[in-house]
């Protein structure tokens, strides 16, 4: 386990992650999912928003 999310991770909890992030995070996760960037969920989902 290497804590990458990958396409499937984010599909499968695609309701858990719009009902606890919002769509946005949803469109990110699934654009690094399909751009294979190795990234974590955390990394996504917590990221600091520019003012």
């Amino acid at each position: 386990m290497h804590g990458v999310i990958t396409l499937r991770d984010v599909v499968s909890n695609l309701g858990l992650v719009l009902r606890e992030f919002g769509a946005l995070c949803v469109v990110r996760c699934l654009v690094a999912s399909l751009r294979r960037r190795r990234t974590t969920f955390l990394e996504i989902a917590v990221r600091p928003r520019r003012p």
